[in-house]
């Protein structure tokens, strides 16, 4: 996207060639690109928040920081309330932790390949980026690379699971990453549901109070479209958290669609074991296909719901899967680190028999 050229003089110049979020969003049948849960919402789960929905007052400002919704999660996570601060999305909560404790002059750590969007609020707040890249092979961190790094900036954020590669933080070196830093480490769990139990930093807020845990609603359940996450900290970081977020960022309509699916979440639990199995089957499925075939195609293991594939010939398969089997799977290629790589959601049994049957013929066909 470019500025006019009225525009470029207007806006302000650190914010002149800042490009907007691409989710590379096509229509097609099956939709494995963002991670969302295709299972969609429990019936019983569902009926909860359509009624929640139905009787939400409309006409008056909702609960400004979301109380009712704050005590739910305090009460699931064994925290109090005053340690969360509801946002929306997950994106508001890092948005508002580079834009809190960021800013010129300071300096944030991140370990790509990850999200991108970490980049991109940095660039928007002024916050600079150090970036110590995962093993090319492996996509592991180099734990002491980042442990020095953080100890000489102000801010670090990291994915537990990682997206894109889908590998844990190991508690112990987020210890020591909180341990070196002398500002915050954030550890943003959008995928942790569907990851084994005791991976979650959580855990380890009572020892380090410099520690922010991120978590959304939009994946495990199933409320993309709803647009609910937070932040779990210390409560003199949530006091800066409800200064400087948005007034009534969070809706009335949101808040009862995530109180209600929270409150239902026993409901979730079997769609997240399935997601479970399907994620095995598919990195499985997927490693079969490529073992036969020359490096780098390889896949990597997984503990959220997608896989990352090395695969010949990746953006011409993206393609083809999207205009020939309308299937559209997010294409990596572009990114430092990912040459070749696609990611793909655990979705259905169905549209996963669907994507190992299309993969299976298209890699057959570009390696002839």
């Amino acid at each position: 996207m470019q500025l006019s050229s009225r525009m470029r003089t207007l806006v302000q110049a650190h914010l002149v060639d800042t490009e907007p979020y691409d989710p590379m969003f096509s229509p097609t049948r099956i939709n494995l690109s963002a991670n969302e849960n295709t299972y969609g919402l429990p019936d019983a789960a569902r009926t909860a928040i359509d009624e929640a929905l139905a009787e939400a007052v409309l006409n008056r400002y909702p609960d400004a920081m979301a109380n009712p919704l704050r005590d739910e999660l305090a009460s699931w996570l064994g925290v109090d309330r005053e340690q969360i601060c509801v946002g929306n999305g997950g994106d508001e909560g890092i948005f508002n932790f580079l834009f809190a404790f960021g800013g010129a002059g300071r300096t944030l750590v991140t370990c790509p390949p990850d999200f991108s969007e970490y980049a991109q609020f940095a660039g928007l707040t002024q916050t600079a980026v150090k970036q110590v890249f995962r093993d090319p092979d492996t996509m592991l961190p180099d734990a002491d690379a980042l442990v020095a790094a953080v100890a000489t900036a102000d801010l670090a954020i990291f994915t537990s699971p990682n997206n894109p590669t889908g590998d844990l933080m190991p508690l112990d070196l987020i210890e020591r990453l909180c341990d070196a830093c002398p500002g915050l480490v954030m550890i943003d769990e959008a995928y942790m549901e569907f990851a084994e139990p005791g991976a979650s930093a959580l855990a380890l807020l009572p020892r380090h109070d410099n520690l922010v845990v991120l978590r959304t609603f939009s994946k495990a359940f199933a409320e993309a479209g709803v647009r609910c996450g937070y932040v779990v900290a210390a409560p003199d970081i949530i006091d800066v958290y409800a200064a400087v977020r948005q007034i009534y960022s969070v809706s009335c309509l949101t808040q009862a669609a995530a109180l209600a699916a929270l409150e239902h979440r026993a409901d979730f639990e079997p769609v997240i074991a399935r997601i479970k199995q399907e994620r095995a089957r598919l990195h499985e499925g997927i490693s079969a296909l490529v073992a036969g075939l020359p490096a780098p195609a390889r896949t990597w293991p997984s503990s959220g719901n997608f896989i990352l594939a090395r695969l010949p010939q990746a953006s011409r398969i993206r393609t083809r899967l999207r205009d020939e089997y309308s299937i559209l799977v997010r294409d990596f290629s572009y990114a430092p680190g990912l040459d070749g790589c696609l990611r793909i959601t655990v979705g259905t049994p169905e549209e996963n028999d669907e994507v190992l049957a299309a993969l299976a013929a298209l890699i057959e066909e570009e390696t002839r």
